[in-house]
Formats: C-alpha cells, structure tokens, sequence
C-alpha cells in the first residue's frame, strides 16, 4: 500500500470511529455495531482437519494405541513424537506427555519433592487443579494476591514465603506472562523452586522465551478450552535432568522406559512410586498435528488483538489489564478495567446489546472462595500438614485475597477467536469505542 492509499484509508476509519462513538447505545434504543451476536469458540477443534485425522488413522492401521508397546513390528511413536517437537517449541531440553493439565501440575510437583510440611505459594486467581495438586501431594497451599495483570503479585508473594516455602506456582493466566524476572529474582537468592502453570497461555512468552522454559519446571493443558486442543491431556517440560527423569518416573508407576533411559543417557534414581498418567497414542496423535498449527493460531489472535488494541489506544481514561510484556501475550481476549463493579456491569450490559459480548472473569478462577478451599482440613483430617499447627493457622475465603477480588470485579472482556474477520474484529473496536466512553462518563 502507497502512502496516500494508507493515508485515505486512516482517514476513513477515523471518520468512521468518530461517527460511531456519538450514537446512541443500542442498549438505549441505537443502533446496535452488529446485526447478529459475535461468538467465539475454542480454538483446536476449528483447526481440525484432514491433518489430524491422518496422524489417528495411522494409529488405527497400526493397532497400536498404548504409547510403549503394541503388535506392530515398529514402536508406537505418536506421543514421542509430540514430546521431541513439543520441548523443541518450547525450547526445553525435556517434554514428558501426561493424560491432563492437573496430571501435569500432580507430577511437575512431585518432580520437584513436594511433601508433608512443604508449602506451595500460589495465586488467588487460579484454578481448582492448581489448589488440588499441591494438596494431593499432601503440601500447604498458601495463597497469594494476583495483581491487574491476574497473576501473582510479586510484592505480596514475597510477603508470603516462610521457611517451609518449596515452590512457587506461577499461573500465566489467560493468555498473559506473569512478571518472571521479579518473581526469579525474588525466588533464587532463597532457593525456592519455580513452577510455570501455563495451562492458560500455551504459546506465550516473556522477553523472547517461552513460557515453560524459564522456571525450574513447567506444564501445560489440552483439554478443550485451550490453544490446542485433544479433549484432554497435558506436558510437563524442564531443563534439568534429574527432575524430568522424576517426572517420568512418577507419571509411569515409578518406572523409566526405553526411550527416556536413552534420552537420559541412563537412570540416575531407584526405587519411586509412582502413578498412571501415560499419554495414549490416539490423543498424541491428535497433538502431534495440533502442535504443529500453533504458531498459526497465536498468529491470527496475536494479529486480531494488535489491531483491538490500536483501535482504541487514543479513548480518553482507557484503562487495560497490566501486561508485562504484551509481545509475549497470546491475545486470547482484551480486557478493560472499570472504576467500579457497577461501571463493569453497565459496560457488558451495553456490549451484549451491540452484539458483541463482553465476559466477566470466572467466579470459579477464585479459589480461596471455594469450599475446596475452606474445608481442607475436615477432608483431610489425619493429613499432618493440614493438623499443624501452620497448617491451621493458614486462613482462605475473602481475607486471604480481598485485593483480588476488587481487580476480579471491575474487568471486562471481549474473548477473540483466530478464525475472525478483520470485520469481526473492527466490530468489536468500534463498540469499545461507542460503549466505553459512555460508561465511564456515566
């Protein structure tokens, strides 16, 4: 495009965002931006195709679904397959492929000897698996305040660690990198252990290296709400060899097949136990072929929310969630902040009448309001850490993470989809631009 083409067009969308921003609301009798509701959907099953039914195919003709052995004369190797390319992306030197995320977060926690008397610091606004995993492997959870980047604030992490302080749990939440170089560099000189849960932004970086690849270990989910998809399934990934060797152990009953003994150059432990986590080949298969799309997916939502953002950037008291390092985001959704809950409301309100609907973050994100939380120590009652005295001693509910909450109840947003237009996508800026103004003038 020539300069004056470029300048016409710029010219057009200005008139066009300075027209729209002065109509009526469609909530208020206007005309609504779109004449139908703007959907999103999860991301890997729009992106099946002939790929994936290849790679499943090849697992039927072969009769050999069980990922170490089967009759064929060669191997199974769907799901080696996927780990060697996965810690490839992920620029890891070890992906071990498990049945789920929370399988994932049980083993990465296990790799790194989490036990009775340890405690696992981790954000407020999280997920059920990440609470659960640290009980499970029958250490304290101690929850920290998330900031307005929804991940774990580092000044109040700090604030939280004690001498039973094992790990950190850092979840990456929807789509966006937490704050890594203030948490490392709260986390190294105490030689507290880092665990990357990125369940949530399959994809995402932080100053150029992918997120998974900076702590000490790190997973990541397919079930079906996230970048790819298998329905089910999860990765753990390290540089360190002792605890993927662990980690392997412990997802395989306490046993070190073949193939990782040679990618280890040998073993190196005796004696774990361990549980049945094995990845099959027919959901590796699936993965193989959606990992190698990925790149094409966070290209489209990276591309559709560079272009939201821009759109909007010049509104008057535009506030927008705190992204550490917005070239890392995976661009999953644009969230913008309120001055209060009731401004929030009015916001979606609005939004959903102009068609394009703006979400609120997900009350079950906040776990310490859960009774998962609050009755940990009645379903577990002969769990010594939970009958300690620390362990009695740490609270949940509302007081754990008041802070949180406020940053939970004044968001918006508007979820992207890699398979929207570029009209889908000017839709949803010019009902931010039409809607957010009147809001925060209200």
């Amino acid at each position: 495009m020539d300069r004056r083409t470029f300048l016409t067009a710029a010219a057009a969308l200005a008139g066009a965002k300075s027209s729209i921003s002065t109509t009526a609301l469609a909530a208020e009798g206007g005309q609504p931006v779109r004449s139908t509701p703007l959907r999103s959907t999860y991301y890997g099953p729009e992106f099946y195709d002939e790929k994936e039914l290849e790679q499943l195919c090849d697992v039927l003709s072969k009769r050999q679904p069980f990922r170490w052995y089967g009759p064929g004369k060669q191997p199974p190797m769907k799901v080696l397959a996927f780990e060697q390319e996965l810690a490839a992306r992920m620029q890891t030197k070890y992906a071990l492929a498990v049945t789920s995320g929370t399988a994932a977060l049980t083993t990465a926690l296990a790799a790194l000897g989490v036990g009775p008397g340890d405690e696992v610091i981790l954000p407020a606004w999280s997920w059920y698996a990440c609470f659960n995993s640290i009980v499970m492997n029958g250490a304290l959870p101690v929850f920290a305040e998330s900031d307005t980047s929804f991940n774990i604030d580092p000044a109040d992490l700090e604030s939280k660690i004690t001498p039973q302080t094992k790990v950190i749990m850092v979840v990456h939440t929807l789509g966006n990198p937490a704050d890594m170089d203030a948490i490392t560099a709260i986390a190294r000189p105490r030689r507290i252990q880092v665990l990357e849960d990125c369940a949530q932004s399959l994809g995402g970086s932080y100053h150029g290296r992918p997120l998974g690849s900076i702590g000490d270990i790190g997973i990541y989910s397919f079930q079906i709400a996230k970048t790819i998809s298998s329905g089910e399934g999860g990765a753990v990934v390290t540089n360190d060899r002792l605890l993927f060797e662990r980690a392997t152990r412990y997802h395989d009953l306490g046993l070190l097949r073949p193939p990782h003994q040679a990618r280890l150059g040998g073993a190196a432990l005796e004696g774990m136990i361990g549980n049945q986590y094995r990845m099959s080949e027919f959901t590796g298969a699936v993965l193989l072929a959606q990992l190698r799309k990925l790149d094409t997916i966070l290209a489209a939502l990276r591309g559709h929310a560079r272009r939201v953002y821009e759109g909007i950037a010049d509104l008057a008291e535009l506030h927008l969630r705190h992204r550490p390092d917005p070239a890392g985001d995976t661009g999953s959704t644009i969230w913008l902040g309120f001055p209060s809950q009731a401004h929030r409301d009015r916001f979606s309100t609005a939004m959903a009448a102009e068609n394009v609907p703006a979400g609120h973050p997900l009350d079950a994100a906040l776990v310490p309001l859960q009774p998962c939380a609050e009755h940990k120590l009645t379903s577990h009652p002969l769990w010594p850490s939970f009958t300690s005295e620390r362990g009695r001693s740490i609270r949940y509910g509302q007081e754990c993470c008041p802070r949180t909450i406020a940053v939970h109840q004044r968001f918006a947003g508007v979820t992207l989809d890699p398979k929207y237009s570029r009209r889908d996508v000017d839709d949803i800026v010019a009902a931010i631009r039409k809607v957010y103004p009147a809001v925060i003038r209200a």
